[in-house]
């Protein structure tokens, strides 16, 4: 199987500076990484996205949040103080953003939201069956409020723009980051259209505090939001439950038709911001079930990866991701020691009843937790 990936060398503009967790060089530690392991050619094919436009921004943003920021990073590029930065902290909520230095933030932003659109296209089109967003996966941005290093938020782009653009009605978001996505799930909170299912660490212990078992969405989107809060540590055999319990089931009952799905290498047992316990072979293993899940839909799957906060890991766990989505026979390892404490997964009876939990809170919604 072919694989389409998006990349291109300016997405290492995406970066919050020496000593955030958030560097741009990731893309390209990862680009390396995967031309050294599985050569490009009948496996997958590395694609340039063009830049999204204010017109497409338009559709996921509020047009003062777009001109503002737009401006905002203008200044900063030509190293001048925007006249009213104040407006700044009305408009985002990020540690450590360069303000009023020189980057280019913003652009590689909408290069972000870009891929995201050609995704869209390849995807629809049958140009390709499965694309990879390499950079793509900036779950916490709103319409109008950046946060979490989130400008614009391309996942939710994803979902606006198969349903304007290629009139979809049954998209499924299965967002697998560590945080919840707490951006995501407010743009399709009400709608019916969407199915969004959120495995993240539990949120009373992480950033950003939202995505309980009882946020189930509202009005006609009452049921299609699902979170499923993992317990700390939550180690392979959690995840795996999670995915057979309630993924797998909601999908065939759903039957979307296009799987969009977000998150890179953060629930692994060392990233640096998390305190999950997923080894490198249980990133195979959600690719693995995503391909699985993709026949209901032809096999169509846009998968956006971005965050992770171990760099030594994250090739690793990338590379195991797209692996298990796409077939490529690729040797899973473990870059970095195993604690003893996750030689058993010590949170499983914990998960247990998160699911347990999570299917009575829908089983109004959903004949298959009745």
């Amino acid at each position: 199987m072919t694989i389409g990936v998006l990349y291109q060398q300016e997405l290492r503009e995406y970066d919050f500076g020496p000593g955030h967790p958030f560097r741009g060089s990731r893309v390209d530690v990862f680009i390396h990484f995967l031309k050294q392991n599985v050569a490009e050619g009948d496996d997958y094919r590395i694609l340039k996205a063009e830049t999204a436009t204010d017109d497409d921004l338009l559709l996921i943003c509020r047009k003062d949040y777009i001109e503002f920021t737009r401006e905002y990073f203008k200044a900063a590029n030509l190293g001048l103080s925007y006249p009213d930065s104040q407006l700044f902290y009305e408009y985002h909520s990020m540690d450590n953003m360069p303000i009023g230095k020189p980057g280019k933030l913003e652009e590689a932003a909408r290069r972000v939201v870009g891929q995201a659109k050609m995704a869209c296209a390849l995807v629809q089109d049958d140009t390709y069956k499965k694309v990879v967003s390499i950079g793509g996966g900036l779950h916490h941005a709103k319409p109008s409020y950046g946060e979490g290093f989130c400008l614009y938020n391309d996942v939710a782009f994803c979902g606006m723009y198969l349903m304007k653009k290629h009139k979809l009605d049954k998209i499924l978001i299965l967002d697998t980051d560590a945080h919840a996505g707490n951006g995501t799930a407010d743009y399709f909170y009400e709608e019916s259209r969407v199915l969004f299912i959120d495995l993240h660490q539990n949120p009373r212990t992480l950033y950003p505090g939202t995505g309980f078992e009882y946020q189930i969405g509202s009005g006609e989107g009452k049921g299609f939001t699902v979170n499923i809060p993992m317990p700390v540590d939550a180690d392979y055999d959690s995840y795996k439950l999670a995915f057979e319990s309630v993924v797998e089931p909601l999908v065939q009952e759903f039957k979307p038709q296009i799987i969009v799905r977000n998150g890179g290498s953060d629930p692994h047992f060392n990233d640096q911001l998390t305190a999950l316990g997923l080894p490198v072979k249980g990133f195979r293993m959600i690719g693995e079930k995503v391909r699985g899940m993709a026949e209901v839909c032809d096999g169509k799957v846009i998968d956006l990866i971005a965050s992770g906060y171990n760099e030594e890991v994250l090739p690793y766990a990338w590379l195991a991701l797209i692996s298990g989505l796409a077939g490529f026979e690729f040797k899973i390892q473990e870059p970095e020691p195993m604690p003893q404490r996750f030689m058993s997964d010590t949170a499983f009876a914990q998960t247990e009843r998160v699911i347990g939990e999570v299917k009575n809170n829908l089983k109004d919604y959903w004949k298959c937790f009745r």
